[in-house]
């Protein structure tokens, strides 16, 4: 990755927006690189998961299945801290089987994952999302990796607990759920004397069932106390 696509990035950003957020930068990254759809998920202490910024409903509902499905490319970048590329998700259901068939549902063909990283702190991932077959250029390539360096300033900027947070090793699998979830799960595990983690994989069911983001699931179960 070159200085000169770094400076190209922030140059970018600041001729398109007056107010620099990681917001606006995501939306010249989407530019930049050729994105259909952009997603970005931040891990708090290798476990927690927050939306940091979805460019649409398609990215929303991409970046949830992957915390719901626990599976796909933003967990696989963050966990490898590598570049994950997939070329034609409609051949990637032994990859990803639940999120293959999430992204075919909003007819998204490929993606491109990159960490968020800064010096040794992994913060979470970029996803690129694109509604045609095929892998990044060496120049959007270049561009992805530049712009992943400036989200990563610009999210422990909006969000600076991310510095500060305990950090626990992270794993394979699901890095966590965001808290109003496990609230609502604590929910379903009183009333229905159930194990937490039994709890979670009842509502992760019922997101995935009803095409439903998990936190949507989450906020029935606290006013309903109840999946039904």
């Amino acid at each position: 990755m070159h200085e000169d696509e770094h400076a190209a990035a922030w140059r970018r950003i600041g001729a398109t927006a007056g107010n620099i957020s990681l917001a606006t930068a995501c939306r010249a990254c989407a530019v930049d690189t050729g994105a259909d759809s952009l997603g970005v998920s931040l891990i708090v202490t290798g476990e927690l998961r927050l939306l940091g910024y979805a460019s649409d409903e398609r990215a929303r509902r991409l970046e949830d299945a992957q915390l719901t499905t626990g599976e796909g490319p933003c967990t696989d970048a963050f966990v490898q801290r590598a570049l994950v590329e997939e070329a034609d998700l409609d051949r990637a259901y032994d990859r990803w089987p639940a999120f293959g068939q999430v992204a075919a549902g909003q007819r998204m063909r490929s993606v491109s994952a990159l960490p968020l990283t800064t010096g040794h702190l992994r913060i979470g991932a970029l996803d690129l999302y694109r509604a045609a077959p095929g892998v990044l250029d060496a120049r959007h390539k270049a561009m992805a990796y530049a712009y992943a360096r400036v989200l990563a300033l610009l999210a422990l900027d909006e969000h600076p607990h991310l510095l500060t947070a305990q950090h626990r090793p992270s794993r394979p699998g699901p890095q966590g759920y965001p808290p109003s979830v496990h609230m609502a799960a604590g929910v379903l595990a009183e009333r229905y004397q159930l194990a937490p983690d039994d709890a979670l994989a009842r509502m992760r069911a019922s997101a995935f069932r009803h095409d439903q983001p998990l936190h949507q699931i989450a906020d029935h179960v606290m006013t309903h106390r109840s999946l039904d």
